[in-house]
């Protein structure tokens, strides 16, 4: 039996139901979640992420900043930074962790929810990650090769790394690269781990994958509905399409649409077809992880939660 403070994590692919999910055991279990999103830590950027909305910025007791809330749960690290601004695995990890100390310093149960499997590991197993500052000039000469380019020069440079990251997200073979051809030659696949910080849970949400799919294209669909094309096209009056956060699904698919390069129905059909290429890379990246428990349903999810907390 740890010792070690008792944290929580959600994970699994994108719409397979982690934010209904954890929203249960926060009320259950007197919870508040730390959102585990690459995408969601972006203001502005909330349907094309399937962010969850807040009920209105509101402060919770003894807190200082106001916090975003949902159903009445605090969620962390949510509209944090803008699209425009640099976001590391090192931010997220300080942040992450003061937010869970800061949690558990109030008698409630922290709660990890998101499908960025580098962010939960950071936290879980406590990654000790090398702080690289953005080399603007090793960036600039990057950006001039082409992604599968890219992609073949991080697996000669840390072949390690290159298992592990999403070879197909410019954004982050251009970080590992940067931080693989630095000084300290240290990238996400070779990175070494201090002691844990917390005794974790980790559930993760089994979906069938016909199901998996359906959900995926009813959300795109509902996204389009919603509002996705405005929310592209006002972020756009703002920022260049060639920041990193401008590149994720269903943003870089809707640029291609506002600027004439293909129809509406074009676009719809490649964000679904990315969106389920995403979850398939998700699914492959947690099943490494054998201390994940897998689960179906919500109750199940409950009588993990209540032995390991008791």
């Amino acid at each position: 039996m740890s010792n070690l403070p008792k944290i929580i994590g959600i994970v699994g692919p994108t719409a397979s139901g982690k934010t209904a999910l954890s929203l249960a055991l926060a009320k259950t279990y007197n919870g508040e979640i730390v959102n585990a999103d690459s995408r969601q830590v972006y203001k502005g950027m909330d349907i094309g992420t399937a962010k969850v909305m807040d009920d209105g910025k509101q402060k919770t007791e003894n807190r200082k900043q106001s916090e975003y809330i949902v159903g009445g749960i605090a969620h962390h690290l949510i509209d944090i930074v803008n699209p425009d601004e640099e976001f590391t695995l090192a931010h997220y990890k300080k942040l992450a962790f003061e937010a869970i100390d800061d949690i558990l310093k109030r008698g409630k149960l922290p709660i990890i929810v998101g499908g960025t499997g580098l962010y939960v590991w950071a936290i879980v197993d406590n990654l000790d990650i090398p702080a690289v500052a953005p080399n603007l000039e090793l960036r600039a000469e990057l950006e001039k090769k082409s992604l599968p380019e890219l992609a073949l020069m991080l697996k000669k440079a840390d072949s390690s790394s290159a298992e592990k990251i999403d070879l197909k997200n410019p954004r982050r073979v251009l970080r590992a690269l940067e931080i693989a051809l630095s000084s300290e030659g240290l990238s996400a696949g070779k990175q070494k781990k201090f002691a844990p910080k917390y005794d974790a849970l980790q559930i993760g949400l089994s979906v069938e994958r016909e199901e998996l799919i359906r959900r995926i294209n009813n959300r795109v669909d509902d996204q389009i509905k919603d509002g996705l094309l405005e929310e592209v096209a006002v972020l756009a009056k703002k920022y260049p399409w060639t920041l990193p956060a401008m590149s994720g699904i269903g943003y870089r698919q809707v640029g291609y649409y506002l600027r004439g390069e293909i129809s509406l129905g074009e676009a719809g059909e490649e964000i679904k077809k990315a969106t389920r290429q995403y979850a398939k890379r998700q699914m492959t990246w947690f099943k490494r992880d054998k201390r994940i428990k897998w689960v179906e349903e919500t109750p199940a999810a409950e009588e993990l939660v209540k032995e390991f907390i008791k």
